[in-house]
């Protein structure tokens, strides 16, 4: 099993600031004091210091995980893979959503599994569904534990007993096929581990979600994760050639590359399925060739509706390139401000120059053989000065590269000064996407303004397609230290409702989990969910499998 960080109750970050320092010492170590001040004066936020409770005085109930239980769970998996002491029980607490991360540094960890399961193969996982099937206990898949939208709720309406089924043992490279570009691997692998493992064959896999550093491969399967350079290399889903699947009703081994007619697609059904089936044991993927040319560059658009255009344009004319990431005025003016140094300065100082100070920054990211990045990049220029961009150089595209997974850490500090950090995301055709744009950004403002006090809304297009694109959401806000919890309730519910009435999707890679699953009828129908709900009663007859997630009650 991966060595454990240091327990923390943080979002990312190893450990959470000293509770004694003041909020503005520790933000200035993390944003530029201009910075500081445009987000006071944007949100009518005064910093304080909010720091989350010590992991020592965290509430943890009793294990109540039957003895009978873990005798059986003990003869399948041996001692040292069956644990209920309080420091593995708490790692496997819930996710990194805003609402998991209010309650743990409130103190809360009612979402802890009552004990913790390492099986280390497809055969003893299967052993321990049907087992735990038998005796009313709930499994919850666990990898990484990157979850926002809470995916790891367990949340079971017969409150049984529950385990979190920790899927450290199973990550490793199991096969290599060159020929084909496949690799086969265990579900608990990470990617840093992936990619280090199919360097050595001058391979990459490519999948890059700001998760990356922490997230398992089993865990972006459940979920349908989309990563940073989906928009080149495709969705992770799109990645799966083939899995396995252990359920309480034995074991479903799907996928059949290159490919194949025969019926319906039974591979689907597991990717995105979120735990509530079985747990993916197995996963084979295409690789690729690591490219030998990687040119990142930034180009800004006077509006969002001229970046948006562009963006249609090339992906009309199959020119979008493998990173696209267009922020609105909001989100670019607030990057700006975030970045520090005379380089930070000069990007402003030109931008107002060329009359683009409130304009829409563009990252573009091309990857592949240095002849084919070449061509894709002359193209691509060409179609976007069509559209009014100027090209802003390279140094943009390797700043954004060198940061790029450094918000959830920022998160951390933000909510140690008192402010709601929360995200959301969608995906719409190019003809709704404005409207979806709009509808997100005014139910947010609407349930967010209070007393003077108003939120920043930032949001960029992060993934690119022929028929439309995502949008992805950062909401900052004065947080209601009375209510803070059902201040970001209201504002999801009124964004969910919006986005769906203007024709967005309820999720484009965040997944369903606990959040978002009282919307599943809306977006699948109602004979849908009954479809999912009939799959599910075959497999997991019992209901043991991740109840709290994807299904609605």
């Amino acid at each position: 099993m991966p060595e454990q960080p240091e327990l923390t109750i943080q979002g990312w970050g190893p450990a959470g600031p000293s509770t004694t320092a003041a909020p503005d010492d520790d933000l200035s170590s993390a944003l530029p004091k201009v910075a500081r001040r445009y987000l006071s004066k944007e949100l009518g936020w005064s910093p304080r210091a909010t720091p989350p409770v010590a992991v020592a005085d965290i509430s943890l109930a009793p294990s109540r995980l039957p003895e009978e239980a873990r005798t059986r769970f003990v003869e399948l998996l041996g001692e040292e893979n069956v644990r209920t002491d309080r420091e593995s029980r708490l790692r496997r607490a819930g996710g990194k959503s805003y609402l998991d991360l209010l309650r743990r540094r409130e103190g809360n960890a009612s979402d802890a599994p009552d004990a913790v399961v390492l099986p280390g193969t497809t055969e003893e996982t299967a052993a321990l569904l049907a087992a735990c099937s038998e005796l009313a206990v709930v499994v919850v898949p666990f990898g990484g534990g990157t979850s926002v939208v809470g995916g790891l709720a367990g949340v079971d309406p017969d409150d049984r007993p529950s385990v979190a089924l920790d899927l450290g043992r199973m990550s490793s490279v199991q096969s290599l096929d060159i020929p084909s570009s496949m690799v086969t691997v265990g579900p608990g692998m990470r990617g840093p581990a992936l990619e280090e493992e199919l360097a050595r064959d001058g391979l990459t896999f490519g999948h890059l979600p700001q998760s990356w550093e922490f997230a398992t491969l089993g865990g972006y399967a459940a979920t349908r994760s989309a990563g940073q350079n989906s928009t080149g290399v495709g969705r992770f889903d799109e990645l799966v050639t083939g899995l396995t699947l252990a359920t309480p009703s034995g074991v479903l081994e799907l996928g059949h590359p290159p490919a194949t007619a025969a019926g319906p697609d039974l591979l689907g059904l597991a990717l995105g399925s979120e735990g509530t089936l079985g747990v993916i044991t197995e996963l084979t993927l295409r690789v690729r060739p690591k490219p030998t040319s990687c040119s990142y560059e930034g180009w800004s658009f006077r509006s969002w509706p001229a970046g948006l255009a562009a963006l249609q344009h090339l992906a009309r004319h199959d020119l979008l390139p493998d990173i696209v990431r267009l922020s609105d005025t909001d989100e670019t003016r607030a990057n700006l401000l975030m970045a520090s140094g005379t380089g930070a300065r000069a990007l402003r100082g030109t931008l107002r120059t060329r009359g683009h100070g409130d304009g829409c920054l563009l990252v573009l990211g091309w990857e592949g053989l240095p002849s084919l990045v070449r061509a894709r990049r002359k193209a691509a220029a060409s179609l976007l000065r069509d559209g009014g961009a100027i090209r802003l150089g390279r140094r943009v595209g390797e700043s954004w590269k060198s940061h790029r997974f450094a918000a959830p850490y920022l998160r951390d500090k933000l909510l140690d000064a008192g402010l709601l950090v929360e995200t959301l995301e969608t995906a719409a055709t190019w003809s709704k996407l404005p409207t979806v744009y709009d509808a997100v950004r005014r139910a947010l403002r609407e349930t967010l303004t209070r007393d003077g006090r108003r939120p920043l809304i930032m949001s960029h297009v992060s993934h690119g397609y022929p028929t439309g694109a995502s949008l992805y959401v950062t909401v900052l806000a004065d947080r209601d230290d009375d209510l803070p919890i059902q201040q970001w309730l209201s504002a999801k519910r009124a964004a969910t409702d919006a986005l769906l009435g203007a024709g967005g999707t309820l999720t484009h890679h965040h997944a369903v989990g606990a959040d978002h699953r009282p919307w599943m009828d809306r977006e699948v129908g109602p004979l849908g969910v009954e479809v999912l709900r009939a799959v599910k009663e075959r497999l997991d007859p019992k209901g043991i499998c991740n109840p709290g997630v994807l299904l609605p009650e």
